[in-house]
Order: structure tokens, then sequence, then C-alpha cells
């Protein structure tokens, strides 16, 4: 949100300078993240004079060049070459001096000196439309004979400059949303120091001229609209407006239009109360009813798209149709244009979930929407009516044709809170003088109803939605005192407690600083996704998506069942930006919808935390040291089995299974006593294809409840490390193609359960001198007695025994 200096300055008289107004602003919640500078015209003028052309003749190598002397104020004239038909001596014009910029749209150019045909040229007479100032380039722009030699352009055009805040506002401050919001908190703020009033532009000139243009409200939908107000201007002329106007609505970022556009959001930034002026000569019958219409009625809104309405749209209608989708978008035909003559000004309070859920449907996310979602003040809209109301008249013309119609058949009241003194201390940590909080909340326009020495009653107004409960009213206090007036107290309170073990954080930090110092990086995907990602798969059902009743866009209408799609946009992402080599990794929630006949309908639904890793590229960056290597699904295995190894899992106990669906071409499940672990493979084709990647990504998924369950029965022990030596003996084994090395593990540990320590393959070779369907495995065995050195006797008995058993169970054979 956009906030005008100047035109704040219009409710509050102070001459702070802008660094000082936006601490304030922020340490009172309205956190200003930027600060830009306003011009009326682009560049403001600078090094541009007023000057005289005290001579002027036809340049003596081209007919359409005039040689001329021009008088800026100072010792000595400068020639300037121009090639204006209209350029004649004595002309009061406008000069660009030498180093000055002008600019053209996007585009500026520099003065410099230069010779053109010979004739020295230092300087330039401009045109309305090179300076900014008018669209005409027919001649250069000729002063009235009254302009002073030497004032400076902006001085003499009255050139306005402006700092415009730019504003983060939170969802809960909707009453900042406007100049007069922001002052009363700026006012607020100063007046604790000293006194300082909000000055809001006076409405008691508002009267009637005459009932020439009566206009019926009806409100069919109360529970949709608890307030509507109208009135009628007629004999206004639409026409550009004044410059004023169009400089405060340029400063927020707004584009002029005309004077009635330009009133009502002029009124909008003003009072934070959206306004809709309609063409009254289009109000078929004189009436404007306020209902919802049949569902899929057609309705062409100002953008020229047809929409198809909900039976839940409120709409603003005449007797034959809708004209205005309420608190949200416009019609094609009943705004005000123009050839408007007469005028019917619309000031109402929606309620904000019919126009939130509109607004989503529709996809229209407009200023009045904005405010409309977030709750208006029901209380501002007579006030709102008669300031716009008299714009007009002051602008456009015209005479106040009808009394206001007010529709309020249920006055909303101020909110009713009660402050307690001990409770205002307990929660600030720090006791602030009872005057000081009375200042703080007058300030505020909380009214005091009645105090004792306990409490105060107090009266919350109706444009403060968040404040409702008596610790609101506490951090409006806090806010205005000031969060940097708390001392950090020396007393520290504090509790014992019991972490339950698993540590669950510990847990994921450490495996966190494993992957991050293995060359991963973190991601965090949004639990919103789409459902398109999810049809046609069997692995993860689509009718097991927990869907979104109101989703923000198609793109984010379920919740994610598996961290595998973000993971992959992440992926995509890089790719498309030159960045392929990637190791991810992310700690996430996945949503899922149980088929459950239970009435609690927190049984219908379940979560779980997963961990996901993602490789894909080359395993090392481009060096002169190493070869590029491309990455593979061993490199995913072993960062796997060293999270499991850190969590105390032993992998000897691990079962897995071969895995193949529509996630994965090829891969494995862990299974540790019969709980499944985590799932790693090479994702589908089919799937990267849809992402437009083309090269391999292996994806491994935990499912991370399950893992700090079994941590949680795993300990992890410190042994001393043996005296004695390690003995390690390769046997090269000819087996059939479909023996893996599992089942060559398998035997050794069963063949030898205490002196085997670790069994490793270390190669694997294919081809046609070994035969057919036969490879050859190369094996490394770690023999170890923690007690005694191992003899060759020893060491020989176990090897033959291996080599027995290998023959007999797989038919292997020593090379």
């Amino acid at each position: 949100m956009k906030i005008s200096y100047n035109w704040l300055k219009n409710y509050i008289n102070t001459d702070l300078s802008i660094e000082e107004v936006s601490t304030i602003l922020t340490d009172t919640g309205l956190e200003v993240e930027g600060i830009e500078e306003f011009e009326s015209v682009k560049g403001g003028l600078e090094g541009l004079i007023i000057g005289q052309v005290t001579s002027c003749s036809k340049h003596p190598d081209a007919d359409r060049l005039s040689v001329t002397k021009v008088n800026i104020g100072a010792e000595t004239e400068l020639p300037i070459v121009c090639g204006a038909p209209n350029v004649a001596e004595g002309q009061k014009v406008v000069i660009a001096t030498v180093g000055t910029t002008l600019y053209s749209g996007d585009e500026s150019f520099k003065i410099k000196k230069a010779k053109m045909r010979g004739e020295p040229s230092e300087g330039m007479i401009c045109a309305e439309d090179e300076i900014g100032l008018g669209a005409s380039h027919d001649g250069i722009m000729v002063l009235d004979d009254s302009a002073k030699i030497g004032t400076p352009a902006k001085e003499y055009f009255n050139i306005e400059t402006d700092t415009v805040f730019e504003i983060g506002l939170t969802p809960n401050r909707i009453d900042g949303a406007s100049h007069i919001g922001t002052a009363r908190d700026l006012a607020a703020f100063l007046s604790q120091t000293k006194k300082t009033e909000l000055v809001k532009p006076s409405v008691d000139d508002f009267k009637v001229d005459n009932n020439n243009l009566p206009i019926e409200i009806i409100v069919e939908n109360q529970e949709a609209c608890p307030r509507y107000t109208g009135v009628t201007v007629s004999n206004v002329k639409v026409e550009q407006s004044p410059e004023w106007l169009q400089n405060r609505l340029k400063a927020i970022g707004l584009n002029p239009i005309n004077n009635l556009v330009d009133i009502s959001n002029y009124v909008l930034h003003e009072t934070g109360q959206p306004l809709h002026f309609f063409d009254a000569d289009k109000i078929d019958g004189n009436k404007v009813i306020i209902k919802t219409l049949p569902e899929a009625t057609p309705f062409v809104t100002l953008d020229e798209q047809e929409r198809k309405l909900s039976a839940n749209d409120l709409m603003i209608c005449n007797e034959k149709g809708g004209m205005c989708i309420a608190g949200v978008f416009g019609g094609a035909t009943s705004g005000v244009s123009e050839n408007t003559k007469n005028v019917f000004i619309e000031s109402a309070h929606f309620n904000s979930v019919f126009v939130r859920k509109t607004a989503k449907r529709h996809d229209l996310h407009t200023d009045a929407s904005f405010r409309f979602e977030r709750g208006s003040d029901p209380n501002i809209t007579v006030y709102a009516l008669k300031r716009a109301a008299l714009l007009i008249k002051e602008i456009a013309g015209g005479e106040i044709s009808s009394e206001i119609v007010d529709v309020y058949p249920t006055p909303v009241a101020d909110y009713k809170v009660d402050l307690t003194f001990q409770n205002l201390k307990r929660l600030i940590g720090k006791e602030i003088a009872k005057d000081k909080v009375k200042n703080i909340l007058e300030s505020l326009d909380i009214k005091i109803v009645s105090e004792d020495d306990e409490k105060l009653s107090l009266e919350i107004p109706t444009y403060r939605v968040d404040v409702l409960r008596e610790v609101d009213v506490i951090e409006e206090v806090l806010r205005i005192y000031g969060y940097n007036n708390i001392e950090i107290s020396e007393h520290v309170n504090s509790s014992l407690s019991y972490s339950p073990k698993p540590d669950k954080e510990n847990i994921q930090n450490t495996i966190s600083d494993i992957l991050t110092g293995n060359g991963f990086n973190e991601i965090m995907c949004n639990s919103l996704t789409k459902v398109d990602y999810y049809s046609d798969l069997e692995t993860f059902k689509p009718e097991n998506l927990v869907k979104i009743f109101n989703p923000l866009s198609n793109d984010l209408n379920v919740m994610r069942q598996t961290l595998l799609f973000g993971g992959l946009e992440s992926v995509m992402y890089n790719r498309n930006r030159r960045n392929p080599d990637l190791n991810l990794y992310e700690f996430g929630n996945c949503y899922y919808k149980n088929e459950s006949e239970s009435e609690n309908p927190l049984k219908k639904y379940s979560e779980e935390n997963h961990l996901a890793l993602f490789i894909t590229g080359n395993k090392t960056k481009e060096s002169w040291i190493a070869k590029q290597e491309p990455t593979s699904f061993f490199v995913l295995k072993s960062h796997v089995e060293n999270i499991l190894e850190r969590l105390g899992f032993n992998l000897d106990q691990i079962e897995t299974e071969d895995i193949s669906s529509d996630i994965f071409t090829e891969g494995l499940t862990y299974k540790y006593n019969k709980n499944q672990v985590v799932n790693l493979g090479i994702v589908n084709k089919k799937i990267l294809k849809a992402f437009d990647i083309d090269s391999p990504v292996y994806y491994a998924e935990f499912s991370w409840n399950t893992v700090l369950k079994l941590t949680a029965k795993n300990s992890i022990r410190y042994t001393e490390i043996s005296k004695h030596p390690e003995v390690r003996r390769d046997l090269a084994l000819l087996v059939d193609k479909d023996v893996r090395f599992a089942s060559i593990k398998e035997l050794a540990q069963k063949s030898e359960r205490k002196l085997l320590k670790k069994v490793s393959l270390f190669d694997v070779f294919e081809g046609e001198k070994l035969g057919a369907n036969k490879k050859s495995y190369a094996v490394s065995f770690i023999l170890q007695d923690e007690h005694k050195t191992l003899t060759d006797k020893q060491i020989d008995k176990i090897t033959n025994n291996f080599i027995r058993v290998f023959e007999k169970e797989l038919g292997a054979q020593i090379r």
C-alpha cells in the first residue's frame, strides 16, 4: 500500500523528516518496506531555465534550422541552434542547459555541447512534449511575457515533488489502509509527547439542492449487505481532473481517468471506504436492488468479460438485471462515462465473507475487494458519501438531487471491552502510568466509558475490526507506547521441562547437518499443490487427496500426498536457470483422506511427516582435477544408508524389496522390523516428462514418523576400538546373473557370525569370456577377533567355509 507524505500532511500538522515518519509508522505496526520519490513531471524539470531569445536568424547551411542567442540570466548568452518553425526573437522560452537530462517515457538523453552544420549549440529550446508538460510537438513552448528570465522551470510550472511510503499492511490492520488511517496512528504516537490533532475534511457544507432524482434502495439480502447508503448528483460535467487531484493519484501509482472516477479513487484512499459511481440514467426503474441472482446468470464486467455468476454472489441490480458485483467489480454498462450527466453514489458495508468468496470465485482482486474482504467500517458510509458528493460539486459541478437514503436496519454498536491494569502489567512486563494508558486509548478513538482503580470499561470504534478482546487493547497500548521502551528484565522466569525421547527437533537438525555437510541444499515447498499431478496415479490415488474448499487457484487446490512433485518443481526451476547438478532435501508434512465411517471429521484425515532426497546431474562440479561423472542410484543409496546408520539402524537387519511403479522406474523399499522406512529409486520418465526434465532424477522418501518411532528403540553406544588388527580376504566369484550381492552377504554372515565384521562388493564384471548369463563379483571380507590376533589357520578355515557355502548355495565358482 502506498501512502503519499504530502497527502498525509493534509490531516496532520507535522514537519517530521522522512526517516522519522518511517520509523514511527514501522514501530506502530505499519511497516515501511520502501520509500520512493515522486515528481509530477519525470525528472522534476531539473536543469531547465526560463530564457529569452535575443536574436534569431536562418542557419547559413540549413533551411530548416535557426541560429539563436538566448539570455538565461547568466553573464553570457547561450548560442543555440533550433529546428522549431515557430522560434522568433523576443520569445520567452524553456531552455535545457548543457548537462540536463530529458526524459521520453522510459528513455532519456543528456544535453551536450555540439556543432550543428558548423554552428555551435550549447543547449536546447524545448517543446512541451520534450519536457513532459504536454503532447504537442508542433513547435517550441512559448511562455507569457511575464515569465522572469533565469527562473528555474520547476518553480515557474510549480512542479510537485513528494515522498511515497510503501507500507506492508498486515491483514489485521485494515484500519490503516488509507491516508486518514495512517495519519491517525501517526497522530496517536506524536500525542504522547505533544498534543497532535487529526484533522478530517469537514462535510458540514453538505446539503440537498433538490429532490429531482430520487433512487429507491431495496436490500433483499441483509446478511450480505448490513448497510447500504446512496445519494444522487445531477448535471455533472465529466472532464479531466484538476492537477492537484491527478498528482495525488499519480503519487500512489494510480492513473487519472476522469474527474468522477478520480474522485471515487481519491475518497477510497483518503478514508478507506470503497465507493461506486453509477450512471443514474442507466438505473432502470430508478431502483437499486441488492440481491443474489440465479446460478450461472451471465454478467459482463467492466473488463468486458462475461462471467457466470454463482447463486451466492451478491449483486447490485436495477429492475431489469445486474449492474455490479457488490464490493468487487463494476459492470460494463452501468458505470460512468464521458457522456454521464447524472450520478448515483453508492457507499456500503458488505459482509467480508461474501466478498472474499466472490472475489476468489471469479479471480477478481480490486482495491475495493481488498478492503471489504478484511472488514470495512459500517459507520463511515455516510461520511464518505458526503465527502464524495461535495468533491463532485466542487470539481465536476452539479447538484445534490436526492436525500441520502441509508438502509441500516441493525446498526453496529462499538465493541465493549474491559481492560484491567493487572493484566496490562502482566502481559507487557512493565507498569505504565494510568494517565499514560488513558491518553493512548483516547488518541486511538477508544472511548473510556467508566473506570475504577482496577480497570477501564472501553468502547472500541467499529473501524478496528481486529480489536475485540482485552489482549488486543493491550497490544494497542503497547504499539503506541513503543516496544522499544520496554526494558529487558533482569529477572528470568523458568520452569523445568522434560523433553520427549527421541527429541524430534534435535534428530531433524542432526540429519539436516549431515545432508548439508554432504553438499545438499534444503528446500521448502508449498503443502498446497495441484490435483493434475495425481491424475492416473495408483501409488497416490486422487480420491485420497485432501481438497481445499476455497482454493487460491487451480494450481493450489489440494494438499500434497508426497514431497515428490514439489521437489521436481524445484529441480525444473533450477535446471531452467542452468543449475542442473542438484542435491536437495526437504522435511515436510503429507496429507491423506482416509476411508473412515467415523462421524468425527478428524478420523477422516491423517498427516505424516516425511523426508525427501533428490539428486540429479553430475556427482561433482566441473574441475580440472577430476572428470565429471553423472550421479547414480547408488549415490542416493549411500546417502540413505548413512542416515539410517547415524540413527542407530543396523543395516544388516534391513529387508529390501524391489519396486517398480508409476513413481519409480526401478527402486527399493527398505523395511525394518516389518515397518516400511524408505522408498528410493529412479523417478519414472513419464513424470519427469511432465516437468520437462530430460535427465534422470533419483529420489528417496522416508516415512519420518516411522523412522522416529524406530529410532526411539535404537541405542547408539560407544565401544572401544579393538587393539587387534583386522584381516581382509578377497574372493572373485563367478555366479549366475540373477544372483544378487545381498544373497552373498547374507550367506557369509550366517556362516561366520562372530568374526566377520564387514562384507563389501568392490567390482562387478560381465563379458562373453565368462559364459552366457554369468557375471563376476569381487567381494572383500573383513575379519577380526576383538580379543586376540587371528592366525592364518583360522583365517583359511573361515575363507574355505565361505567358498564351500557359496559353491553349494549359489553354484559359484572361484576364479
